[in-house]
Parts: C-alpha cells; sequence; structure tokens
C-alpha cells in the first residue's frame, strides 16, 4: 500500500490585497505621498514638541502657545519643503522630456534603433520589435510618451503638481499637529488627555496608510504607535532634565 504524501497548498500562502474592481491602487499622484507624510510629522513632532515643554514644568498656556506656534511653522515649512521638492523634479523631469522631444525630431532613424533593441532585450524577436517600434513611431506625441515611459519612466501626462504637493502636505501636517493640541484648547490642563488621544491617533493614522499601502493595519498602527511615543518619550526627558536649569 503506497502512502499518499500531502502536498503544500498553495492557497495557504498570504495574497497580497486587490481592489475589488480590480484597478490598481493610484500611486502616482502628487498628494498621497506628501498627505501621509504632512499627517505623520504634523502629529508626532508637535505631540513631541508639546511633551518636552511639559516635561520642563511650564504652564498649561505655554504648551498651547508652544503648539500653535509648532503648528504653525511645521505646517508652512512641510508646504515650502514639498513645493520646492516637487516642482524641483517636475523642472528636471520636463527638460529631460524636452531633450528627447528635441532628439526625437533631429535623429527620428537613430531613437526608432533605439526603441526597437530596447523591444529586443526583453525577448522580442528582431523583425517584430522593428515593425512594432515603427507603427508605434508614426504619431509624435504618442512618440514621445512611449520613449519617455521607456527611457525615463514618467508619463509627460501625469507629472505632479507643485501646488497639490504643498496644499496636501499644509492641510495634513495642520490636522496632524492639531491632534495634540486639541485638549488643551478645550480646557485641559494635564498631559494626560493629549497623549491618549495622540497615541489613538498614531495608530489610527498607521491603520489608515496600512488600507492604502495593503500592509497589515494593525501592525503599521502599532509600529507607528510605538515610534510617536519614543519620540515623545525622549522630548519629555530632555524637558524635565533642562527645564529647571533654564530660567
Amino acid at each position: 500500500m503506497t502512502a499518499t504524501i500531502a502536498q503544500p497548498e498553495l492557497d495557504e500562502q498570504p495574497k497580497p490585497r486587490i481592489p475589488a474592481d480590480g484597478h490598481h491602487r493610484d500611486v502616482n499622484g502628487g498628494w498621497l505621498r506628501p498627505a501621509v507624510f504632512g499627517a505623520m510629522d504634523g502629529l508626532v513632532s508637535n505631540f513631541a514638541l508639546m511633551t518636552g515643554v511639559v516635561g520642563g514644568a511650564v504652564s498649561s498656556s505655554t504648551v498651547v502657545l508652544t503648539g500653535l506656534a509648532g503648528l504653525a511653522a511645521g505646517a508652512c515649512s512641510m508646504a515650502a519643503g514639498e513645493y520646492t521638492s516637487v516642482a524641483s523634479q517636475r523642472e528636471l523631469v520636463e527638460a529631460e522630456i524636452e531633450a528627447e522631444r528635441l532628439e526625437l525630431s533631429r535623429n527620428p532613424h537613430g531613437e526608432l534603433a533605439e526603441l526597437t533593441q530596447l523591444y529586443v532585450s526583453r525577448g522580442v524577436e528582431p523583425e517584430l520589435a522593428r515593425e512594432v517600434a515603427r507603427q508605434l513611431s508614426t504619431d509624435p506625441d504618442q512618440t514621445l510618451e512611449i520613449h519617455a515611459r521607456e527611457e525615463l519612466g514618467v508619463d509627460p501626462h501625469d507629472l505632479p503638481s507643485p501646488l497639490v504637493a504643498a496644499g496636501s502636505s499644509f492641510l495634513c501636517f495642520a490636522l496632524g499637529a492639531l491632534l495634540p493640541l486639541l485638549p488643551y484648547l478645550l480646557g485641559a490642563t494635564s498631559l494626560v488627555p493629549a497623549l491618549v488621544l495622540s497615541l489613538l491617533g498614531l495608530f489610527l493614522c498607521g491603520a489608515v496608510v496600512a488600507r492604502v499601502t495593503a500592509r497589515s493595519w494593525w501592525f503599521s498602527g502599532v509600529r507607528q504607535l510605538l515610534l510617536g511615543a519614543v519620540a515623545a518619550g525622549v522630548t519629555y526627558l530632555l524637558g524635565a532634565l533642562i527645564g529647571g536649569h533654564v530660567g
């Protein structure tokens, strides 16, 4: 009698989450990264800043003033940084696209050969690759788009907007920074309500990000909570150690 050897079940392997409609998530937009980092940075930085001030045994009004200053300064700084970064990146990409457009007009045969060789390197037979490249190169706009995608890895019609990035960063940083400040604005006189609200906000932010990145929501939430807690703990200790010697 022959023993049956159990085969591993392929279905037991973890599978990435795919949207129900079968479409991929929008990963090229100019708002997602600055929005996520803005909210995270606003919450963590202002929570840590306020915790450090509380560690220095200051009044509640000083904590509120510090939190408001941190919110305003941080939001403006994030927006300016995002605008400069995205604008510089976009200008560089646009310059490369224009260089490619000029090259296509000056040396169309060379660019056609280059595109043909690209398809050959990916396993397409030389004759078929040449014909595909020729047919795709009949329209100048389409030709430029194909070369930009293949050589630069960008879509000329889907470049990130500096204004969108700056606005998303500013708004989300301000919302994140407002969370630890809210209990004090509502009359709290101790750090405990702000601590609870901030830790809850950190966990929820991490969980929301997991919905976008298809990671485990609890892992992402706990990770963000721990990172924020460590930052707040460090600044509180510094405030406690230094606060008594400053005056």
